[in-house]
């Protein structure tokens, strides 16, 4: 499917993703990445480029880009090359990063997703190691700024992709599954708050047909919301722009939350303005191919594969499986779950629903969810058999949440909740009913269902709510029509 036009223009959108690496230490030094230090705490001779100092590759961060390559179905090269990226900024103390340029870590590959029933693919440019820098802090003094160096020296790995998104909708949807996806994997704790994973936005519009326009980068979107406004607000800018005659500058631009609106900060550099060359004191990064295969083995299983798994084994539709793997907390959860109650579909019921909502009520992760799988499998158990209705089953829930109790069975007895399933008992009351609603039955069999479902509520209630009610509308059914 196209991407509807705005306005007579296509947007045109790509991204690149810093993805803060989970390691101990920085990339090419043994300091710490702990996030939280006091200012310049964390920022050794070596971040700071003194002289005589040499960098030295962290090895895991090497692993990460590999897992990354692998996850992506990208090309791992064999050999790599680290360059200096220079330009001068406050919080850049050595005068220029170390990055890749000429030949990246991490070439091509893709990363896919739903955007509701339409299956998106964005393709991918490139993934290359380089450090972090500084960050400037404008907050301490009045008219004044400091620098702290705690960050410099950060691994990343910058995700580049092709521009192939046309919408902010679709471009949200990319990085939510890119993030997923450096979770699932465990390369990156995706902390977009702490600057984990930041997001930059290239976004450019143009007539349908025509050479791609000038790009705007939106830098550092802290926030899958923020993104959205940020690139729907950009989008209208342009246009507008375009509209009134006005040629698109390409530029580095800010996004305000509190205004909606995105700013120039500066005039946006080229490649060549950054002057690469090949960094003089790091050897090319060789990766043999029994080091990739190493990795290979233990990774996990990834959350694309697993979702088709749980469609082919479980017998889940796409969006549910698509769903419970969002994450290798709730995908476990789902597993063990659906495995011990033998009822896949009512398990993904309650972990998409009752479950999901409670942890968005109460701001948590699937890490602090309060009923085990044991408890939700055991309570699905006692739906499927009869024991309890729906609506019981909500009430053992609810007691399981907030420990109430913890056997399943204990909380229907202590609540008396058991269902009556006892035909006779039933049957008993059904007549009771009857005989009390002649005018309900009257109406029911001159063809008024609404009738019915009324004697059904006065059975329900005269069994104060433990009745079956799927047996209690056949009985009631067999009743009226005999």
């Amino acid at each position: 499917m196209t991407a509807p036009l705005i306005n007579g223009y296509e947007v045109v959108i790509g991204f690149e993703t810093h993805a803060q690496l989970a390691t101990a230490s920085k990339i090419f030094s043994r300091t710490s990445t702990a996030f939280g230090a006091e200012p310049n705490t964390q920022a050794s001779a070596v971040c700071l480029a003194l002289p005589g100092t040499l960098p030295v590759m962290n090895k895991k961060a090497v692993e990460c880009a590999i897992q990354l390559g692998l996850a992506l179905g990208s090309h791992v090269a064999p050999r790599s090359i680290f360059a200096r990226k220079n330009y001068f900024y406050p919080d850049l103390p050595k005068g220029y990063q170390i990055s890749q340029f000429e030949i990246p870590v991490v070439q091509g590959g893709e990363v896919s997703f739903y955007l509701g029933d339409e299956k998106k693919t964005v393709r991918l440019v490139r993934a290359h190691l380089e450090e972090d820098a500084g960050k400037s802090v404008h907050d301490l003094f009045p008219n004044e700024s400091g620098i702290d160096l705690n960050r410099a020296g950060t691994p990343l790995l910058e995700i580049v992709t092709e521009p192939d998104m046309r919408s902010s909708l679709e471009a949200v949807a990319y990085a939510k599954e890119l993030h997923k996806i450096v979770t699932w994997i465990g390369i990156c704790d995706g902390n977009m708050q702490e600057g984990s994973f930041r997001c930059d936005a290239n976004v450019s519009v143009r007539k349908p047909g025509q050479p791609l326009g000038t790009r705007r980068e939106i830098k550092n979107l802290n926030s899958f919301r923020n993104m959205q406004q940020a690139i729907d607000y950009e989008i209208r800018w342009q246009i507008e722009q375009l509209e009134d005659g006005y040629a698109i500058e390409q530029a580095t631009v800010l996004f305000n939350p509190d205004t909606g609106e995105t700013r120039a900060m500066r005039t946006k550099e080229d490649a060549a303005d950054y002057r690469y060359f090949p960094d003089p004191d790091l050897p090319p990064l060789v990766i043999a191919p029994e080091w990739i295969e190493q990795v290979k083995a233990a990774m996990p299983e990834l959350p694309r594969a697993m979702a088709e798994r749980f469609v082919q084994q479980y017998g889940l539709p796409e969006y549910d499986a698509t769903t419970l793997t969002q994450s290798q907390a709730m995908a476990a959860y789902f597993e063990e779950a659906a495995q011990a109650c033998g009822q896949p579909k009512l398990a993904s019921n309650w972990v998409m629903g009752e479950i999901s909502r409670r942890l968005n009520n109460e701001e948590i992760g699937m890490d602090a969810v309060k009923v085990s799988s044991a408890q939700l499998a055991a309570l699905i158990g006692r739906i499927s058999d009869n024991t309890i209705s729906n609506n019981a089953a909500k009430q053992v829930f609810e007691a399981l949440w907030v420990g109430e109790g913890s056997e399943v069975d204990a909380v229907i007895a202590a609540k008396g909740l058991k269902q009556m399933n006892d035909t006779g008992a039933l049957e008993a009351i059904i007549a009771e009913v009857v005989a009390a609603n002649a005018a309900n039955v009257e109406q029911y069999r001159a063809g008024k269902d609404k009738a019915f479902n009324a004697l059904v509520g006065q059975v329900m209630k005269a069994s104060k709510g433990k009745a079956n009610p799927a047996q209690v509308n056949a009985l009631l059914k067999a009743k009226l029509d005999g």
